[in-house]
């Protein structure tokens, strides 16, 4: 690191003794707005027409030209969807010059302030004057689509898809990648994940409402966090400076799921407002709730009978009615002190309340089928049992993502620093939670024969052909088991400081800086579990029973939704409470990890009206200290459990990584811009796949951690050629590679072994693979078409298509133990995704239909090719139309999930696909009325 620093303290000195500056030179700044003065238009393009320099307009409009010699200039300034700007300014001997822009006159300015035009405007100028391969998704994109949270707002750009969960968008893919590949800020900072065991953040907690504008960076430049193989996505909340005006907006509106048949309440409140030329402030806050259904079966553990008969031994019919809360805030104070120095304090608040109520009928089949064929299996209990489970999961779960930013920039002649310090923290906690509270039946020689047919492989159906009178009796189900949560805490926080400083050179054919830089980040994530095992109550299902809201078929009689949960916290001194399952289950999955990361950087920038150039490298060192608890049944002389035995477990690990970075972006013409880039990036392992949690159960069956694990490595390399139009559209198209090694994957180990001194008769565990390759095609098309004659000039479209081909080779064990290396996709992988968008704004109109589209994707790896689980297509569409009924205020109604998309995931078991898991959710309608001023 001292090296580093030695080699930049040199740089600087040698470039500023041996670059020409000008004697006497002053600095021209100003900003750029739209004609009416409403907004800062970011990333303007600026040129100095005599001598080449190029500048671009930051997120409040603000551009500045240093080290420019006394004499008359003139400054053209560009915005993608109106015409270039000149204006003159007369640098004096001494001191410095101000030159304020407007673009667009005050009364055509407004098709680049407001609305779907103004949203590809945007857009499109801030892609363009990007350094490597970026998407940007604006304030005002995100108002024109019916999304629900940041995620779903995202699958609208290039490459982007979500993974979704219950017909809601979650995790985040790039370029067909697993969403753990990612990295998300917000305001700079870097947003730990709330769940126990994952590290991407699941970004349906950050309402939609809140967000000013999202970057998604594809390739990365020395500057930037280097923990990234997707892409890092960026998300920023508003500043008071980013328009010229004050700014007040309100949203009401109503959401009504098909299946759930309830209207539920959404609003949002923003502003952004100076209260004087040099401090501004602004927020907002939002609220949702919503009411769903999820219709949903389940399957696993297929197999085949000795007379070649397909079936899965367990077949799960479930029942979801959930209640989602959404709470999220943000403010913002912003300071210019001097003309010189800019300062902020960025807050972001959010809040996720998930309430799930699961009843679920259950089939365990211990025995093979009597007869059956290619889509069918049937069973009777005079060969053996058929047990049938009938339970509850009750199921509170409350999540908070906070951040705190302050920071600032000082610019002085040449001269440039930026710094901030930043606290992130992240939680997930449920207190009290059932999951589940369950009943069961075991018929063995009772007449009960069930028939199970699989033609449909997403939607097999059971039928009760002998003894249905037996199924259907609520007495015939014994109570079995409460699992209560007493405690499940997950939290993930971190601090981090930066610093940069550069110091630019300005020459006649353009401007040369040198930049350094250093960032230190602190994190600490921890899981606490803790769980009540009850084995024994009188509670008869038939005093608990509830009305089913299932759609796929009659389940027969089930537990409701709250009457087995307050009969449990009534009566909880009836149930009895088994010690040592208790204490295992608390035990075995306790974890906490600290991460530090210290990262120093050198490089050197090239600007000129053609080409620019960044060069660099970044040093990252990271230091783990791992804790967890190595759980075990304790036995006596007969093999009998006796009692838990924990033993506490700490490793300790630490890395350097040296990554080199080169991008270039060169237009030779106006509007056609070349971009390459070659970096070297890692995506470090999950937290909760390194701690040294190592999990044994009476047969000495294990879950291992692998605090050996290593990060994934990656070469990257980009690039793209991209045309912008005149009228405001845009045609590119980019190639990608990546070669990874050192990927994780999760294998199963089918022998006797030891594992870090731990012996076990099998084992779970995840480990490094070879190196994988990642690569592919990149396609966006978007323009205005207003080149049409009316009313069909109110048309626009915009399309992208990501082609990804991802695999590795993993080294895996048969139960005979034998070694085999087979080839797989990288997990979460879509070979193939598309985005489509039509809208039409014409007048007081704007309408927009939006299909997306994800091919299947390895979502986790079996033991073989035919145990893989695989996760299908999806394609979904949403439709929105608007109505302006007064300057500023707008009524609007949304249709999302038009086609009622569903969710099927499924294994390639004997030839044909064999569900896993199928949901269906149907569509939601939303309609409002927004108001700005």
């Amino acid at each position: 690191m001292k090296t580093l620093f030695r080699g930049a303290s040199r740089a600087a000195i040698i470039l500023a003794t041996t670059m020409p500056v000008a004697a006497l030179a002053g600095t021209i700044s100003g900003t750029v707005s739209d004609g009416t003065g409403t907004r800062a238009l970011q990333s303007t393009q600026l040129r100095i027409v005599e001598n080449g320099r190029i500048a671009e307009a930051g997120r409040d409009g603000s551009y500045r030209f240093p080290d420019v010699a006394p004499g008359t200039y003139t400054i053209e300034a560009r915005y993608t969807g109106a015409d270039p700007v000149r204006t003159t300014v007369v640098v004096p001997a001494t001191g410095d010059v101000d030159a304020d822009i407007r673009i667009g006159s005050n009364v055509d300015a407004s098709i680049i302030v407001v609305g779907q035009v103004a949203n590809q405007a945007s857009a499109l100028s801030r892609q363009r004057a990007a350094d490597g391969v970026e998407s940007v998704l604006t304030r005002d994109a995100i108002g024109q689509f019916p999304d629900q949270n940041v995620a779903e707002s995202l699958r609208r750009l290039p490459g982007v898809n979500i993974m979704n969960d219950q017909g809601e968008g979650r995790f985040v893919s790039v370029r067909g990648l697993d969403p753990e590949l990612n990295a998300a800020s917000v305001n700079g900072a870097r947003l730990p994940a709330p769940e126990s065991d994952v590290r991407s953040v699941a970004l349906d907690v950050v309402p939609s409402e809140l967000i000013e504008s999202i970057e998604v960076k594809k390739s990365l430049t020395p500057d930037m966090d280097a923990d990234t193989i997707g892409a890092s996505i960026e998300i920023n909340t508003t500043s008071a400076f980013d328009r010229k005006k004050d700014l007040y907006s309100v949203k009401l509106e109503g959401s009504y799921n098909d299946y759930a048949d309830a209207v539920t309440p959404k609003g949002s409140v923003d502003f952004a407002t100076r209260l004087s030329d040099n401090f501004g402030i602004s927020g907002g806050f939002s609220y949702y709730k919503r009411k769903f259904e999820t219709d949903n079966i389940e399957a696993a553990d297929w197999t085949t009978s000795d007379d070649g008969i397909a079936y899965a031994e367990t077949l799960e019919y479930r029942d979801y009615d959930v209640q989602r809360k959404r709470i999220g805030g943000t403010l913002n104070l912003d300071w210019k002190p001097s003309d010189t120095t800019k300062l902020y304090a960025r807050g972001i608040y959010n809040q996720f309340e998930d309430h799930e109520y699961r009843r679920r009928l259950t089939f365990v089949l211990d025995e093979q089928p009597a007869s059956g064929d290619a889509d069918s299996a049937n069973f009777t209990d005079e060969d053996g049992r058929i047990e049938v489970r009938r339970d509850l999961k009750d199921r509170f779960e409350r999540q908070r993502i906070k951040s705190l930013v302050l920071g600032g920039t000082t610019e002085t002649g040449p001269w440039k620093l930026t710094y901030s310090g930043s606290w992130s923290e992240s939680t997930e906690k449920e207190k009290g939670s059932i999951d589940p509270i369950r009943w069961r039946a075991r018929f063995d020689g009772d007449g009960v024969d069930v028939g199970f047919n699989y033609a449909d492989p997403r939607v097999p159906t059971f039928n009760v052909t002998s003894g249905a009178d037996l199924f259907n009796d609520p007495s015939e189900y014994s109570f079995n088991r409460v699992e209560q949560t007493a405690l499940s805490d997950s939290r993930d926080r971190e601090y981090a400081l930066k610093g940069d400083v550069s110091r630019a050179f300005a020459t006649d054919g353009g401007t040369f800086t040198v930049q350094a830089g250093m960032k230190a980040r602190w994190r600490k994530k921890s899981y606490n579990f803790n769980m009540n095992y009850y084995g024994d109550a009188d509670l008869d299902l038939a005093d608990v029973l509830g009305a089913q809201t299932y759609r796929l078929s009659d389940l027969g009689p089930l537990p409701g939704k709250g009457q087995a949960t307050d009969y449990f916290y009534n009566n909880i001194g009836e149930f009895e409470l088994d010690p040592i399952t208790s204490a295992y289950e608390s035990a075995a999955q306790d974890y906490s990890a600290k991460e530090d990361i210290l990262a120093t950087y050198l490089l050197g920038r090239w600007d000129s009206e053609k080409v620019r150039i960044i060069g660099g490298v970044r040093m990252e060192q990271t230091r783990n200290v791992l804790r967890g608890n190595v759980t075990e049944y304790e036995l006596d002389d007969e093999g009998e459990t006796t009692g838990v035995i924990s033993t506490p477990n700490v490793f300790t690990k630490h890395y350097t990584d040296w990554l080199p970075s080169l991008t270039a972006r060169f237009e030779p013409s106006q509007g056609l811009v070349f971009r390459a880039a070659a970096y070297k990036s890692l995506v470090r392992p999950k937290l909760s796949q390194l701690a040294p949690r190592f999990i044994l159960d009476e047969d000495y069956a294990a879950e291992f951690g692998n605090p050996n694990l290593k990060p994934y490595r990656a070469w990257n390399f980009d690039a793209s050629a991209e045309w912008y139009f005149s009228n405001n559209g845009a045609l590119s198209a980019g190639l990608f590679y990546k070669s990874i090694k050192d990927y994780s994957a999760q294998v199963r180990d089918f022998d006797d072994g030891v594992y870090n001194g731990v012996a076990y008769s099998e084992a779970s565990y995840y480990v490094n693979g070879d190196t994988a390759k990642v690569k592919g095609v990149e396609l966006s098309f978007s323009q205005v078409l207003n080149f049409l004659p009316a009313p069909l000039d109110g048309f626009l479209v915009n399309l992208n298509y990501t082609f990804t081909d991802a695999d590795g080779k993993i080294t895996s064990y048969d139960r005979d133990d034998n070694a085999y290396t087979r080839k797989i996709g990288l997990p979460n992988a879509s070979r193939h995704t598309f985005n489509a968008v039509l809208g039409y704004e014409k007048g007081p109109i704007s309408l927009r239909a939006a299909g997306t589209y994800r091919s299947k994707y390895l979502d986790e790896i079996g033991d073989g090719p035919d145990t893989d689980r695989i996760v299908d297509n999806h394609f979904q569409l949403d439709l929105s139309a608007k109505y302006k009924i007064l300057p500023g205020v707008r009524l609007f109604a949304d249709w999302v999930n038009v086609n009622n998309a569903k969710y099927f995931a499924y294994q390639n078991f004997e030839g044909s696909k064999r569900l896993l898991q199928y949901e269906e959710y149907n569509w939601t309608a939303k309609f409002g009325i927004s108001a700005s001023f």
